[in-house]
């Protein structure tokens, strides 16, 4: 039915009719079904809304236009206005723009621009035809609903093109139903002015364009790209349409007989000349504004480099000054008119010119780009007094015209100068002003790779007894002594080495021998005649130091952090041998170092462990032979090997945990022994402090708590100290004695007779006991001077009240001399061998014979 509608022209209305209807409904259930989907998101369900609503009427009105056609402006065309201005609706809805007053202004008038030169144009192509051969006012009432429709797809189109929605494309299809919609009104229009039936085609677009619209929101998706494109094109349509409006109108006058001019056609045609002249004369205020607003940024951005104290001026691509600000007369002392005209790089340092040139040209050459564009500028300008001053400029181009730039150059110098105090401080000291040990380190480090041949030293000095410089005269005066010895060690070495602050009180020097050894070892017994060759003169006293030295030479691919570590343990070794002395490195001292730190480790295991153990030897009373005392011994069994003493103990000291193993010591040692007094066994217990344990923060409170806990009477403990305890940190560890003795324990000079500050320390110290090093009882029988002086240590300890204990007895003579001299007491193999705890409960249970 319908194919054969299509044969015949008067049901081409008809066919059209029916057509519309069924896409009206597809269109209208699809965009129902859309819109409740799309609930969530109100531009496509309102839209969705809107546009099936616009179908709807749209479809009503062609449905009734076969049975009005009798009436000039039928009843349908009014329906078909209506829909089409509802749909016009849900596509604006749908594109979701939100645009200021003016921006709506400008779209509306650029849309009357579009439908009165598209109007314009077709009147000159078809419609001064129809006009000629209609009634004028039939023409109007016919023509105006197209082209109101028209007017409206003009209006809807710019929104829609420039949307960013994620149903753009659901406003796009309704712009295009629209568009098919104003398309077949006119054709309608035309053909009824005629008399005739409007094209197949035209009668067909608007069904076929509602199908689309019923497909594409099932596709939807948001724009990604192209909207300043499209922005661009929409903006520059309507121009193009009245260029074209123009054209078509002037060929038309130029090329056809003289007509009767049609007052509608010349009212739009001037309506549109007015209105382009309205949009140039909006458009050249904004112009003249925007040159206001670009002069005015001009002037306050040189106000506001002036006034932070930039040169700012204009120039070309070739460097000729054109104009100048006055801070360059601060600045650099120039008279602004002098130097404009001249070139800039008659003041640029000539290093710098052949870059700055280069530089100016690729801005030159990349003129194409619209775009501002800037570039940072970094060289040395001649001031006028003739110093060179480092600037950072920055050049702008498109300023204050094509052909000049705008440059804003700073003075630096500031800045340069505490950029190098800092890398100055980054890598020296700043006590000495000599190197740091970072410095040292990436120069030994430097020197290492780059050597061909020849051998490399590395001279490690540390200060002798400058920690009691600092505890005695204070930090500050502690860091004046550490400028004068480097001045000292500055001094003696020579210009090619490299000398640095290690940190505290060492120093570092890097030797180039060129293959002779011999000359670091004689530059480090110039450094340590440097150090002690006379006093430091320190807060009005004299301050006699010494160095300890250690020196360390490359071998094959020595990194260079061995060969500092190297240097390290040689310098150790010398402070170990008494220091004022220079210790070269060899294999063996890092292996030494290597087992002293394995020691440790074993020492802080074998205390979790309990590996140690206590051996107690027995003290006599050399007139009766009976035991009155015990000394605790301290023995380690690491497994099944025995550690001596002498092996573990420095390294426990060194390291710290000679606190908690005495402490341990300390507690089992009397925990026995008032076990064996609870049996009516008259013993008391000696034990060794070491210099780490007395200094130790709780070393009184750990005592009081070993007598309580244990039951011990304070009266039986005696704790023995040396004589060189007493001399080092005197007045701390005196305090620290004398709050013992105040508990009632008794206290002990170890080794008497071996130091040199005994005397004196009789004195200040209430001492209870002294013991004799075994080194004056060895000697006794044997040779009269040590004879003499064990004599008189006896008597001394008689004069003073004191019980004297002489160790090491070995001899039976020896024992025999002491008895004589009228010794009190006494130990050593021959009188009792370091036994254990169940030995000296067998030998307390009996009297000793010796």
């Amino acid at each position: 039915m319908l194919a054969a509608a299509f044969v015949k022209d008067e049901q081409v209305l008809i066919a059209g009719a029916i057509a519309g209807v069924i896409a009206v409904l597809v269109a209208a259930a699809s965009l129902l079904a859309v819109s409740l989907r799309s609930a969530g998101h109100r531009p496509t369900a309102v839209g969705a809304r809107w546009m099936g609503g616009g179908a709807v009427i749209w479809g009503a009105g062609m449905a009734l236009r076969p049975f009005t056609e009798t009436f000039v402006a039928g009843f349908a065309d009014m329906f078909v206005l209506l829909g089409t201005v509802v749909t016009a609706g849900g596509a604006l809805i749908a594109a979701d723009r939100k645009l200021p007053a003016k921006v709506v202004l400008r779209h509306i008038s650029d849309a009357y621009l579009c439908a009165a030169s598209l109007f314009l144009i077709g009147w000159v192509v078809q419609l001064r035809h129809v006009y000629a051969a209609a009634d004028p006012p039939a023409f109007t009432l016919v023509m105006l609903p197209p082209m109101v429709a028209l007017l409206v797809t003009c209006a809807v189109i710019p929104s829609v093109l420039t949307s960013r929605s994620s149903s753009w494309l659901l406003g796009l299809a309704g712009t295009g139903v629209l568009a098919a919609m104003t398309v077949a009104a006119l054709a309608t229009g035309v053909a009824r002015l005629d008399g005739g039936v409007p094209p197949t085609w035209t009668v067909m677009l608007a069904p076929v364009a509602l199908l689309l619209l019923a497909a594409v929101p099932w596709a939807l998706r948001g724009r990604e790209a192209g909207v300043l494109a499209a922005r661009n094109v929409v903006a520059m349509v309507p121009l193009a349409l009245v260029a074209v409006a123009a054209c078509t109108l002037l060929a038309h006058l130029a090329g056809g007989r003289a007509e009767r001019p049609v007052s509608g056609v010349v009212v739009v045609a001037v309506s549109v000349v007015l209105l382009v002249l309205v949009r140039l004369f909006v458009v050249s205020a904004a112009n003249v504004r925007l040159r206001g607003l670009v002069r005015l940024g001009e002037r306050q951005l040189r106000e506001l480099a002036e006034s932070s104290g930039d040169v700012v001026f204009l120039c070309d691509y070739a460097g000729v000054v054109r104009e100048i600000g006055p801070g360059v007369e601060v600045t650099y002392g120039y008279r602004p008119d002098d130097l404009v005209g001249g070139s800039i790089f008659d003041y640029i340092h000539p290093e710098d010119v052949p870059g700055i040139q280069a530089a100016l040209r690729a801005m030159h050459l990349d003129e194409d780009n619209a775009a501002p564009g800037a570039c940072l500028i970094a060289c040395r300008v001649r001031a006028a007094d003739g110093t060179w001053r480092p600037t950072e400029s920055v050049a702008t181009r498109h300023v204050g015209g094509d052909e000049l730039m705008l440059v804003t150059t700073r003075d630096i110098s500031d800045e340069e100068a505490l950029r190098n105090q800092v890398a100055h401080l980054t890598f020296h000291d700043g006590v000495t002003g000599l190197p740091n040990r970072a410095y040292f380190e990436e120069r030994t480090r430097e020197v290492l790779t780059g050597r061909t041949s020849g051998h490399v030293a590395v001279i490690f000095l540390d200060l002798d007894g400058f920690t009691s410089v600092n505890d005695s005269v204070g930090h500050a005066s502690g860091d004046y002594l550490l400028g004068q010895a480097a001045r000292r060690l500055r001094g003696a070495v020579r210009a090619d080495d490299t000398l640095a602050r290690w940190g505290g009180d060492e120093f570092a020097v890097l030797v180039e021998t060129g293959g002779e050894a011999q000359v670091a070892v004689d530059l480090a017994e110039r450094l340590v005649r440097a150090v002690s060759q006379e006093p430091f003169r320190v807060a009005d006293r004299d301050v006699a130091l010494t160095a300890s030295v250690g020196v360390a030479f490359t071998e094959d691919d020595t990194p260079a952090g061995d060969l500092l570590r190297n240097a390290d343990v040689a310098m150790a070794r010398s402070k170990e041998l008494g220091g004022r002395r220079v210790e070269v490195f060899a294999a063996h001292m890092h292996a030494d170092v290597v087992r002293r730190l394995e020691l440790a480790a074993d020492l802080q295991r074998a205390l979790i462990e309990q590996q140690f153990a206590i051996e107690y030897q027995p003290v006599v009373d050399l007139a009766t032979s009976r035991v009155t005392a015990v000394e605790a011994l301290v023995r380690w069994w690491r497994g099944s090997v025995f550690v001596p003493p002498e092996q573990f103990l420095g390294p426990a000291e060194d390291t710290g945990l000679i606190v908690p193993l005495s402490e341990w010591i300390l507690r089992e040692a009397c925990r026995e022994v008032a076990a064996w007094r609870a049996s009516s066994w008259d013993i008391g217990l000696s034990l060794n402090l070491s210099a780490r344990q007395i200094t130790a923060p709780r070393f009184v409170e750990t005592v009081e708590e070993a007598l309580a806990e244990s039951g011990l009477p304070a009266s039986a403990l005696t704790l023995e100290v040396i004589e060189e305890m007493l001399v080092e940190d005197a007045e701390e560890t005196v305090k620290r004695l004398s709050e013992l003795r105040a508990l009632g324990v008794r206290l002990a000079i170890d080794d008497f007779g071996t130091g040199y500050a005994s005397l004196a320390f009789l004195r200040q110290l209430p001492v209870d006991m002294i013991k004799i090093d075994p080194s004056f009882v060895a000697g006794l029988g044997r040779d009269d001077t040590l004879t003499l002086l064990t004599r008189t240590i006896v008597r001394l300890g008689h004069d003073l009240g004191l019980t004297v204990v002489a160790e090491g007895i070995e001899r039976p003579e020896q024992l025999e001399l002491l008895r004589k001299m009228g010794c009190t007491s006494g130990q050593g193999f021959l009188v009792a061998r370091p036994m254990a705890a169940r030995g000296v409960d067998s030998l307390m249970r009996t009297s000793l014979t010796v």
